[in-house]
């Protein structure tokens, strides 16, 4: 298990912003060293989580706000 993996263990996980306000489709998101940044659902928190570079991180994002209808 590689040193990221082990920080989601101990990881700080907040709800994004754009979570729907039931609770129903929550995405969590945990900074790790090295400005990584982890991604999960909220409904399975022991599930899987995608670990993202900063580079991934920011592309993800530019592709989130370039999707999302309000």
């Amino acid at each position: 298990m590689d040193d990221l993996t082990k920080e989601l263990h101990s990881a700080h996980w907040r709800k994004s912003t754009l979570s729907g306000d039931d609770g129903s489709d929550c995405v969590e998101i945990a900074n790790l060293s090295g400005n990584h940044r982890a991604i999960r659902d909220s409904k399975n928190p022991t599930g899987p989580a995608l670990i993202l570079t900063p580079t991934q991180w920011t592309a993800f994002l530019r592709h989130v706000k370039n999707n999302t209808v309000n």
